[in-house]
């Protein structure tokens, strides 16, 4: 077992499912905090202040869903992993559009799960070693490398670490074609084992804050049948 200190908060109201899950996390380094409801976890995140949130979509209540818009408000850089059924394409769509950075479905083996959190947090700590510049900046939009922070302008603007991360490729790669398996192998690493709706869904969220008009975007460009290209200063 190695030694880790990243905290993982696991939403999830079968019992049964969140310890095993808790217990198999446990295992494998990471400190464990467990939450049945939506609402236990959104009245102790504070307190907890975890890395990563485990969060299940059907919990009575408040569901996934409104629990992952919440933490994201109180915690814009939590990774958050959605547990979604099996089939179910529009959970997985929706909890990447409210903010979530990954899914996994049910019945999954654990050791996958700890899979996708490992390359969650290898990719962050990745970004925080090998920055050598301080800022990326095209027109008025701006990234700031050491505090991984995006400003439009003088204004900062809250992106959850996949938009951060996807913008940060983008903008590192002005007037370039790239496909989505590109995007997926920069961003999110060689390892993600997601799909590429993924990309779709982020690039979406992206331009809804960065565009003045999303449906005519300016900086992220469609390129038909293959990806897309970030429109640099001319």
């Amino acid at each position: 077992m190695e030694n880790n200190d990243t905290k993982v908060l696991v939403v999830e109201d079968d019992d049964s499912i969140r310890k095993f899950i808790a217990i198999n996390l446990k295992r494998n380094g990471f400190r464990v905090f467990e939450a049945p409801t939506g609402e236990d976890a959104i009245n102790n995140i504070k307190l907890i202040a975890p890395e990563v949130v485990i969060l299940d979509i059907m919990l009575p209540g408040i569901n996934g869903f409104e629990v992952c818009t919440r933490v994201r408000d109180i915690y814009p850089g939590v990774y958050i992993v959605m547990l979604t059924a099996k089939n179910q394409d529009m959970d997985k769509i929706m909890g990447l559009e409210l903010g979530a950075d990954d899914y996994i479905v049910k019945p999954f083996n654990p050791l996958e799960l700890v899979a996708r959190i490992r390359a969650l947090l290898r990719r962050s700590h990745g970004h925080q070693k090998t920055e050598e510049i301080d800022y990326i900046i095209n027109d008025n939009l701006k990234i700031d490398l050491k505090a991984q922070s995006f400003f439009i302008g003088e204004k900062e603007v809250e992106v959850t670490p996949r938009e951060y991360a996807l913008l940060k490729v983008f903008m590192e790669n002005p007037n370039k074609a790239l496909s989505r398996d590109e995007l997926l192998n920069k961003a999110w690493g060689d390892d993600f084992m997601g799909d590429y709706k993924t990309i779709d869904v982020h690039v979406r969220r992206l331009r809804e804050k960065i565009e003045k008009d999303p449906s005519n975007p300016s900086f992220i460009h469609t390129v038909w049948g293959h990806g897309y290209r970030f429109q640099g200063v001319k």
